[in-house]
């Protein structure tokens, strides 16, 4: 139990760190030259303003700041791809050390009756459904 926990608060912690490289990475070096080539536009500061008459706290405008909408999914769609690729790794070598290592079959666990021919346990001396005594064989001896 404790291993479990000690694993979980390591993913928790090495994701919280992974969020914030990616946003990094989206923030500082891959919106600005989208911005470039859209003539110089930071996506920060695209928003679309609900009251143009507002004349208050430029911090409390109601605004869709949709440029930082951009960068949010930009963000959640590199770390769900990096997710998948890594969750796509895990089960491609599940499915190689499944195959290196074959199934064993199973010992017998039932022999049938010569008599009446039904299933009887393998370490029987007789068989319960026609008490016939059955034969030693090399599983009983």
């Amino acid at each position: 139990m404790r291993g479990n926990v000690i694993d979980l608060a390591v993913g928790v912690i090495i994701g919280g760190a992974f969020g914030k490289i990616v946003t990094s990475l989206v923030n500082d070096i891959i919106m600005p030259p989208i911005g470039m080539i859209l003539g110089g536009v930071n996506f920060k500061d695209l928003k679309i303003s609900l009251d143009p008459s507002y004349s208050g706290d430029p911090a409390t405008e109601p605004l869709i700041r949709y440029g930082q909408f951009i960068n949010v999914m930009l963000d959640f769609l590199i770390v769900a791809f990096c997710i998948f690729l890594l969750v796509k790794g895990i089960n491609a070598l599940r499915r190689l050390k499944e195959k290196e290592e074959p199934k064993a079959e199973a010992a017998p666990t039932e022999k049938d009756c010569p008599y009446c021919l039904s299933k009887v346990p393998i370490k029987a001396s007789r068989c319960k459904h026609c008490t016939s005594q059955l034969e030693e064989t090399p599983a009983n001896a």
